[in-house]
């Protein structure tokens, strides 16, 4: 039997997955962490980043040996998806010269600004070049000695192959890409090192860049090194293929069959992003839209926001707190079920009750620094229900801001899909989506598996040779059959919706003044 490696680096989770020729589930293995508030920088340790990544190995491998009762000697390709974007620079002899800067933070407005100006582009602030360029102006000395800038996933990948490589869908969450060429785009490669010649760093930008390559390409192979360091037990044997690594937005398209043109997906889990597909470009650069790409290259609209489901899940640790104290404690997934369903009772606009889910600045609002609050006027209809339900539509408000600019340009979406934590709880996440949106939204038997499976499929379709489109190889080979729970948008909910944005816009305004005072 031949069998395929998936992993993903989410937010709180590190996910492994190992499918079978027909792209089933064999295996699978997970490893819980969480970034750390350092110096008012959001990171992971290099040291997080190794444990982690073995550990999320070592239950995979446990579970296919239990399943199967063979130890996983080899596995055919390899392919390592993380969250995207983050910043990474490393000097010529391979050492971290800050800690890793993740997409979290909110550190780098005056570099996303500039540049979004100079290149006629949106560069968003968690995007590398931005970082990249704050570092610049504000004279940290380590930008000198640079030989390399990665992401988390090109991190991997370089250990594990000693190639610096990334999949174009990651990249272009590092620069702009140039969809004809499937690379950097050398017009604003040629403005980012004009606007830095004075400063003498002796590198051009595209030298410290990755290599870009495609789905379907090999981006080399698992070394004996990488084994070791990926199963330090010594039982995997080197040699696998290594695709192309992704970033989660491209390991969402994949997971969820949205690769193809009026396609998107949702992600929503600890932050959310919608990627539509385009037939066309925006007829103008919005701030709160990032330009990025599927894995093959083609060019997608994604509304990005840095919070999700964090408040959500506070909340719900509260109420777990208070299930231990009666005597009656409730099992985690029971619970969500329990109040999340419940919430779908309440009312249509949520009874008045207003809450903001930022744990962490939110760049399409604005806002550098997140304060989590709840607000209610003395008449609001308090009640569990309505609780519960503000906090599935404030995980979605500010989303639903930039999908609001999207409808306005007439956007065409035949196909929406969601994949993340929003939606594990049947009938619910993709129901307020579908209001959100107005549009109906799917959600796919393998949603619970998420990027770790979408990342396996892209790297059986390396070691497949790439026989067709990814496209058309993701209908045929993957989904054909594949059933869907489909959500059609409720004209009440659709209307409520509505009304808790006008609130929601106001409560921004109570936010800010948070931000600045608390």
């Amino acid at each position: 039997m031949k069998n395929y490696l998936g992993i993903e680096f989410g937010s709180t989770r590190i996910k492994a997955i190992i499918i079978d020729e027909n792209a089933k589930v064999a295996a699978s293995g997970s490893h819980d962490w969480e970034n750390r508030l350092e110096n008012g920088v959001w990171t992971y340790s290099l040291d997080d980043i190794k444990t982690g990544l073995r550990d999320a190995y070592a239950n995979v491998a446990k579970d296919f040996e239990q399943k199967t009762g063979k130890p996983l000697e080899t596995v055919e390709a390899v392919g390592i998806s993380a969250m995207m974007h983050g910043y990474m620079p490393f000097d010529a002899e391979g050492n971290l010269l800050t800690p890793f800067r993740t997409w979290r933070n909110t550190i780098t407005a005056e570099a996303s600004e500039k540049l979004s100006e100079l290149f006629g582009f949106n560069i968003p602030q968690r995007w590398s070049v931005a970082h990249l360029y704050q570092a610049i102006l504000n004279g940290e000395k380590h930008v000198g000695d640079i030989a390399s800038v990665l992401t988390l996933a090109g991190y991997i990948q370089k250990i594990l192959t000693g190639k610096a490589v990334v999949g174009v869908g990651e990249a272009s969450g590092m620069f702009p890409i140039d969809s004809a060429t499937c690379d950097y785009d050398e017009k604003m490669l040629a403005k980012f090192d004009k606007l830095i010649e004075d400063k003498g760093f002796g590198w051009k930008l595209k030298d410290v860049l990755p290599e870009v390559s495609v789905a379907g390409k090999i981006a080399g192979r698992l070394t004996e090194e990488g084994a070791r360091f990926l199963d330090p037990t010594g039982t995997l044997k080197p040699g696998a293929i290594v695709c192309p690594p992704e970033g989660d937005a491209g390991t969402g398209m994949v997971a969820t069959n949205s690769v193809r043109v009026r396609t998107g997906n949702v992600s929503a889990g600890t932050s959310v992003f919608a990627m539509i597909v385009l037939e066309k470009p925006l007829s103008k650069l919005y701030p709160e839209i990032d330009m990025v790409t599927t894995p093959s290259g083609a060019p997608v609209a994604m509304v990005h926001c840095n919070n999700c489901c964090t408040d959500l899940d506070a909340w719900m640790k509260i109420f777990s707190e208070f299930a231990e104290l009666s005597g009656h404690p409730i099992r985690k997934p029971d619970l969500y079920d329990l109040l999340l369903l419940n919430a779908m009772n309440g009312d249509h606009d949520c009874g008045g009750i207003t809450g903001c889910n930022y744990f962490s600045g939110e760049p399409i609002t604005h806002l550098d620094e997140g304060r989590p609050m709840l607000l209610r006027l003395p008449d609001s209809n308090f009640n569990l229900a309505n609780l519960i339900r503000n906090n599935l539509f404030s995980a979605l408000a500010t989303l639903k801001i930039g999908l609001d600019i999207l409808l306005a340009e007439n956007v065409r979406i035949d196909k929406i899909l969601g994949h993340g934590g929003y939606f594990k709880t049947k009938g619910v996440g993709q129901k307020l989506l579908a209001a959100a949106m107005r549009t109906p939204v799917s959600v796919m038997e393998t949603a619970g598996e998420g990027g770790a499976w979408g990342m396996a499929i892209l790297a059986k379709y390396s070691a497949d040779g790439a026989p067709k489109s990814l496209e058309d190889y993701l209908d045929e080979k993957v989904f054909a059959g594949m059933s869907a729970l489909t959500e059609q948008p409720d004209p009440k909910d659709v209307e409520g919706f509505e009304s808790y944005m006008k609130n929601y816009a106001k409560m921004l305004k109570a936010e800010e003044a948070a931000v600045k005072n608390y």
